[in-house]
């Protein structure tokens, strides 16, 4: 067990300390959240842990501290909300006084698989799996690295803390996540869940590194024997872990990433995976990942610790975290070269969207800065029908400076290195939600398979109307009556009406990018009304 000597209250920011957990290992963060009482243990030996009444993020309790300089760089707005400096010390102290004289977890990582770039994470929680998370999260150090290890950004996790002054301070709640850029300091209180830890690092990535011109993306990445990179962007749902993992293909990373001059570089070290109907037949990868040393989140089990994958009862955002090793044909290094083929993943819950289109490089950037998907009944409080999301660079909630600005550095990199992109729609054809049918993984992955061995640059393509995307004729494996989406609809008239709809969504979406000047203005590639 690492105690790190070195460290003591005051190194970690703290009034007094109990023991000290620097980077245990698997083994020993097991024994701890057991011991603890922190979660049960799996038919198969997989902890797994209940992350309260929050199975997902807080967005709209995240904040920045409102100073000089990063002030001058951050898009305020819904999503990037300020918070006065001293609002963010006071709670500093709450949350120091929270994690004062306790016995705390430390772990300590990297963010970034190209060393030029990457960053030193620090994360201090009073929480043994939440250790267990940010090691599987993150890129562990070798010994030698850690006897060095100084972190340049901390993050203070004090769940159990809530902000009791929240109105009189003009918050949204007593919870909070809060980023103090010039400190290099994140706080967090009130909300248990794992990813605040994981996304609250990737935003930061997000905003220091388009400064230093790398772009970084809210993508999956994988690599095939010949180095042929391919991007998979997409919001939650989509697909971007299930199709980047892929037996024939090595895989880089499932989630976040950077693109530099050297090529494309993960930031994390793990995997974070839906498992709602996690199936071993479709996704055999992703199901046999989860073992020990893997960490599933608000899963339904029986009292033998058998897990029900369907059962939706907690949450529809089961999750499970896992090293990435625990993915046998994962790129060790972490990074690889310059992409070839760049996927826009969205799930249209309207039966609209073709199964998959070419995009020409003005229509990449239009779906880019739309980031378009759609929620289907059920899934949140209140939604009844499909509603349109809109997500600018399909990862709106995770960056702080404009999107216009990760647009600038995509459009930059696609010209330079030639790279081709694709629109794939992994929701519903012949209708929409309650009447079509969602697109099957198995046709899915063969229109995926057709442009990674470049096969669909061989199709006929027919021009679809109002959308003007580029349909391919045939795709080996794919039913060709679905590949026009109207095709695959009994009723035409509705189809077309659902269509015009549709293209009325993006076309009102898009009109905040337009007053952006005419680099931004890419409203010509998009739908016609």
């Amino acid at each position: 067990m690492k105690t790190a000597n070195a460290l003591d209250a005051d190194s970690l920011g703290l009034k007094s300390v109990g023991k000290i957990y620097r980077n245990l290992g698997y083994e020993e963060l097991f024994k701890h959240e057991v011991d603890n009482g922190e979660g049960r243990v799996s038919s198969n030996g997989t902890m797994m842990v209940d992350t309260g009444k929050f199975t997902g993020r807080s967005p709209k309790d995240k904040y920045f501290v409102k100073q000089d300089p990063s002030a001058q760089h951050i898009a305020w707005g819904n999503i990037n909300k300020p918070v006065a400096v001293e609002v963010f010390d006071e709670l500093y102290q709450l949350v120091t006084n929270q994690l004062s004289g306790k016995d705390v977890y430390v772990t300590d990582g990297f963010v970034g698989s190209n060393q030029k770039t990457r960053r030193n994470i620090r994360v201090i929680s009073e929480i043994a799996w939440q250790s267990h998370f940010c090691k599987n999260m993150f890129i562990r150090p070798t010994e030698d690295e850690l006897s060095s290890f100084a972190p340049e950004f901390t993050i203070y996790n004090a769940c159990k803390v809530v902000n009791p002054r929240w109105k009189e301070h003009g918050m949204n709640s007593e919870v909070f996540v809060i980023f103090n850029i010039e400190k290099n300091v994140a706080i967090i209180g009130g909300t248990w869940y794992g990813g605040e830890m994981k996304k609250g690092v990737f935003t930061m990535m997000n905003y220091w590194l388009p400064l230093e011109n790398i772009l970084s993306m809210h993508c999956s990445a994988n690599v095939g024997s010949e180095g042929d990179v391919c991007l998979f962007f997409g919001l939650s749902g989509t697909g971007k872990t299930t199709l980047s993992t892929d037996a024939s293909r090595r895989l880089i990373g499932d989630d976040e990433h950077g693109w530099d001059d050297d090529g494309i570089f993960n930031f994390e070290g793990g995997c974070y995976a839906k498992t709602i109907n996690l199936d071993p037949g479709s996704e055999p990868e992703i199901y046999q990942a989860i073992k020990r040393d893997a960490l599933l989140e608000n899963v339904v089990y029986d009292d033998d610790g058998i897990v029900n994958y369907e059962d939706a009862s907690k949450t529809e955002n089961t999750r499970v975290s896992y090293p990435i090793f625990h993915i046998d044909n994962h790129e060790p290094a972490l990074k690889a070269g310059h992409p070839r083929n760049i996927i826009f993943l969205t799930c249209d819950a309207f039966g609209i969207l073709p199964p998959v289109s070419k995009l020409t490089r003005e229509q990449a950037m239009y779906y880019f800065l739309s980031g378009y998907t759609a929620k289907v009944a059920g899934t949140e409080r209140g939604v009844t029908e499909p509603q349109a999301t809109f997500s600018a660079c399909f990862g709106e909630a995770f960056l702080p400076l404009h999107p216009t600005a990760y647009a600038k550095l995509l459009g930059e990199k696609m010209a330079k290195h030639n790279v081709n992109a694709f629109l794939v729609n992994t929701g519903w054809t012949g209708g929409g939600y309650g009447v079509g049918q969602r697109m099957s993984i198995k046709a899915t992955r063969a229109c995926v398979n057709a442009i990674l061995n470049g096969k669909i640059n061989d199709c006929q393509f027919e021009t679809m109307d109002i959308f003007g995307l580029q349909i391919p004729e045939a795709i080996p494996g794919v039913d060709t009556s679905v590949l026009n989406p109207r095709n695959a609809w009994a009723d035409k008239f509705a189809y077309d009406a659902t269509a015009k709809k549709l293209a009325e969504m993006f076309t009102k979406n898009y009109e905040k990018y337009i007053t952006r000047g005419a680099d931004y203005d890419f409203s010509a590639a998009g739908p016609k009304v």
